[in-house]
């Protein structure tokens, strides 16, 4: 090492590391991110290290590990890696091996290929480094042949490598609730650390993955030098036209081509080796013995191409490459710099990738994700709260690890988890109670464990289908005549075959069906001369995000052309912008034959939910969307109609009637989502099926204006009114309470007035979970997060004492919730009803938004209504926009009040005069 070592952190590290890395590795100097994990991680932090893909992330996570191990050696097993699949645990394996043997520790692999004899060798002498997936640890814990109280008792951190791969889905979920419970056995705080190249929210994941651990908490995201990129985006409508340009990109060179799905990889494989390209073939169906030769044999190679799916997105490392080549395009940011990362790692290469799009929707989606890389912006991952798919998993584990469960015991472990924090005790015992009187598990000796029904669906092989949350559909393998097995096809693809008849592709080649054995589930082939491309079914929605959907008209509203257009692509652009011109500077609107057609570039997932609101507007309609549209058909739709129907749905009263949207979720197409789906009651089913397909914070996002400039300003109604504060501010001191002993007092003290204005701020359109709380008087406006505050009783006295007023707008949305915690809110004032009352039917309606305007001549953004309110900290818009709200409804009350009172004096005054 040179001699600023003695500034770094590499004199931190123990002699042994030390004396390896510069003479065994060679090296003579740490990276910047290197260098700050290891300071991290020395100091005792859980962290989360973001670094391009090839960073060098492996090291900066394991060799302050490494070097803390050596400190303090550990009795047995002292370090845990997580890799989300197999293929990236063999792929560490002799990195890790040979990090671990060049100071003197040992590493172990253990998943389901692993064989028996070498488990049990590394249960009775464990390894120090232990490498692991989510489903072999969950092996682990509920084995009885595994003794996990002795086996992590000296465990002292976890490493997850790709972590953005997991957060956010039920495999993360079911990792973390998997870990809470063995690191409980330790006898240390284990310290967590994360790795990722791409992810959008990096500090929420840093808390997700924090759990019960008490170590402070760092994000280690070095600056990254900008780096020169190749980028193409090429339009070839035909599959024959695609499969040409990728084999003349792919002639002569190292490259890997991502398609969108297996059916797209035999196919283009096919084509491909017909054009006289050596090909390889990587995805899922393949067998692990094909993809490891196809990666042993394109590593030593200089001339070929692996067409693969995702399965080679992650950092698997296949050696240099010389070009990505894409066919059409991936759905998100994060996945287009995860596969152009495996690009540009040698000397005077750059990162590149082609994208060969035969769809024109594919050729813009292309241009928007090079786009938001440019400007730094990639997919944040949304941690769900309310994991009910995993919870279920959880409990069945739990019974079957430990003999049985008390209910007591069960909710102390998962309620203290970040993906169940928004499931109620008072939810969980209704699950209870459905899942005994459903004989998915029964109560004996005040113990919970499995009941027939559980049994039935998940005890074969000994419980093996349970260790993993996802589904195993039913696969029949593939075998040659001399029993090399090449992979796997699904039982609905193999029905359609015919013995001696049929022929079929699978890893790039095409095969005649010799022998099908269905006793045995297994296929056997002879080489073929051509084939039918294989199918395998279970597709769901691929939706769009909002971001990248918006990116999309964003592009074609502007009359710049991205220089990495081909001319190909340039005219599918040219012919779009002309399509849509003057529609998209107006309000998205357009009539469509006899359809109108509203193109809100809101992605799948907003317009489904469109769809459902739009037919709850006018039954007589039929919305049908897509990622970029909602066509409208049915009983004669107009222009000026559908502005109508918008309208109504930019009034948030609209997306927070429960009602409707219990309605909506009970009607959704069914979906199985999850393998548990068979033990839920139908009110979690209707949730999770309402998760998938709506997204009612997205939709109300565009609707009020927080997508979609143009939408907002194109289909407002309201005219300018003079003398309108278009920045209105609030007038009244603000406090904003998080601790208990405060919010008691601030309690005591509001219970003495008369009249107190009263809102909420939840999360909008799932569980409507409560966030914050503000309560308004004239001379404080108190905002208390809820979310800090551990008893909320004592609000009962101001919430249900007659003798104090509360004012709401819109008051059944506050009731609804605040009764979910327990509470009734008596002696209302509704300045929404009064509206109803004073002004009938007027124009603009009675939202709060439209009535402080015509009552009280001020313009509020009502922008914030759908932002996240369980984050925290709170921006300061937040902040000023729930205070204003309480201080307008004191000031609406005013009027509405000196108004009502006003007419009652006038009518007893004339029935006096007529007596």
């Amino acid at each position: 090492m040179p001699s600023e070592r003695d500034r770094s952190v590499f004199h931190r590290f123990h002699p042994r590391l030390q004396n390896a890395i510069a003479h065994r590795l060679g090296w003579t100097s740490l990276r910047p991110v290197q260098e700050q994990a290891g300071e991290a991680l020395l100091s005792g932090h859980n962290a989360v290290v973001l670094a391009p893909t090839a960073g060098g992330k492996t090291e900066a996570s394991m060799f302050p590990v490494l070097s803390q191990l050596l400190v303090d050696q550990p009795e047995g097993l002292g370090a845990l890696y997580i890799a989300p699949i197999k293929a990236l645990l063999n792929n560490q394996a002799d990195r890790l091996g040979l990090y671990t043997q060049m100071v003197g520790l040992s590493r172990f692999v253990w998943h389901g290929d692993v064989g028996v004899s070498a488990r049990k060798r590394f249960l009775r002498h464990p390894d120090t480094l232990l490498m692991t997936t989510p489903e072999s640890l969950e092996v682990m814990a509920v084995s009885q042949k595994v003794d996990a109280s002795r086996l992590f008792r000296d465990l002292r951190v976890v490493v997850i490598d790709e972590i953005h791969a997991l957060a956010g889905s039920d495999r993360g979920s079911h990792l973390l609730s998997v870990l809470e419970r063995l690191v409980s056995l330790s006898r240390h705080d284990v310290q967590r650390v994360g790795l990722s190249a791409t992810v959008g929210n990096p500090l929420e994941i840093l808390g997700w993955i924090q759990g019960t651990s008490q170590r402070p908490q760092r994000l280690v995201h070095p600056p990254v030098p900008a780096q020169p990129r190749e980028l193409l985006i090429v339009h070839r409508p035909s599959p024959e036209e695609l499969a040409q340009a990728a084999a003349r990109a792919a002639r002569g060179r190292k490259s890997l081509f991502f398609c969108e799905s297996r059916t797209v990889t035999e196919s283009s494989a096919r084509r491909m080796d017909a054009l006289g390209v050596e090909v390889f073939v990587h995805h899922s169906s393949i067998s692990k013995e094909e993809r490891a030769r196809a990666e042993a044999l394109f590593h030593k190679g200089g001339d070929a191409c692996i067409v693969c799916t995702s399965t080679l997105e992650l950092g698997i490392d296949v050696g240099d490459l010389d070009r990505v080549l894409q066919a059409e395009a991936p759905t998100t940011v994060s996945s287009f710099l995860q596969r152009m990362g495996r690009t540009g790692r040698r000397p005077g290469k750059k990162a590149n990738t082609l994208f060969l799009c035969g769809a024109e929707e594919s050729a813009l989606q292309a241009a928007a994700l090079i786009g938001l890389a440019r400007e730094g912006w990639v997919e944040p991952v949304d941690v769900d709260d309310r994991c009910w798919p995993v919870l279920i998993h959880q409990l069945l584990t739990m019974s079957l690890a430990e003999g049985g469960v008390t209910a007591e015991a069960a909710w102390a472990h998962l309620s203290r988890l970040p993906d169940f924090s928004g499931i109620s005790r008072a939810e969980f015992d209704r699950l209870l109670r459905w899942m005994r009187v459903d004989d998915a598990m029964i109560m004996t000796s005040g113990r919970l464990v499995l009941g027939p029904k559980a049994e039935k669906c998940f005890g074969r092989r000994h419980y093996m289908d349970l260790y993993a949350v996802f589904s195993t559909p039913a696969l029949y393998r593939v075998h040659t005549s001399d029993g090399r097995e090449i992979g796997t096809l699904s039982q609905d693809f193999v029905d359609r075959l015919v013995a001696d008849a049929s022929m079929f592709l699978l890893g790039g080649r095409a095969w005649h069906v010799f022998r099908l054995n269905h006793k045995d589930k297994i296929v056997t082939v002879q080489p073929a001369r051509r084939g039918l491309e294989p199918t395998w079914g279970g597709y769901l929605p691929q939706f769009l995000g909002f971001d990248l959907c918006q990116k999309i008209r964003e592009i074609l509203g502007s009359d710049d052309v991205p220089p990495y257009l081909h001319p190909t692509a340039q005219a599918v652009l040219a012919d779009w912008r002309t399509r849509l011109s003057g529609v998209l500077d107006r309000s998205g609107l357009e009539a469509d034959g006899e359809d109108v057609r509203w193109w809100t570039f809101a992605g799948g997932k907003v317009n489904s939910t469109l769809r459902y609101a739009i037919q709850s507007v006018n039954p007589d309609w039929k919305a049908i969307p897509d990622n970029f549209s909602v066509r409208i058909r049915g009983a004669g739709p107009t222009l000026s109609g559908a502005l109508e129907v918008i309208e109504t749905l930019r009034q948030v009263e609209f997306w927070e009637d429960d009602a409707l949207w219990r309605e909506v979720a009970a009607g959704l197409p069914s979906y199985r989502l999850s393998k548990f789906q068979m033990l839920m009651p139908p009110w979690m089913e209707r949730e999770i099926l309402a998760r998938f397909l709506l997204d009612l914070p997205g939709a109300w996002r565009l609707l009020s204006g927080q997508g979609s400039r143009a939408l907002a300003e194109d289909t407002a109604t309201d005219e300018t009114v003079e003398g309108i504060d278009s920045a209105l501010k609030p007038s009244i001191p603000i406090e904003y309470i998080r601790e208990q002993a405060a919010f008691e007092q601030v309690c005591q003290d509001l219970a003495a007035y008369k009249t107190v204005a009263l809102d909420v701020e939840t999360t909008i359109g799932r569980d409507q979970r409560l966030c914050l709380l503000q309560l308004g008087v004239p001379e404080r406006s108190v905002l208390i997060d809820t979310l800090a505050i551990s008893d909320l009783e004592p609000l009962r006295p101001i919430l249900e004492s007659p003798g104090i007023t509360k004012l709401i707008h819109y008051a059944s949305f506050e009731k609804r919730v605040l009764k979910r915690y327990g509470f009734e809110i008596v002696q209302i004032y509704d300045t929404h009803k009064a509206s109803k009352r004073l002004r009938g039917k007027p124009d603009g309606g009675h939202s709060l938004k439209a009535v402080t305007r015509r009552e009280l001549g001020v313009d509020i953004d009502k922008g914030n209504q759908c932002s996240d309110w369980s984050m925290r900290p709170l921006r300061p818009d937040q902040i000023d926009y729930a205070a204003l709200d309480v201080e307008l409804l004191l000031r609406l009350h005013g009027v509405f009040a000196a108004e009502e009172n006003g007419g009652l004096f006038d009518r007893v005054h004339s029935a006096a005069g007529s007596i």
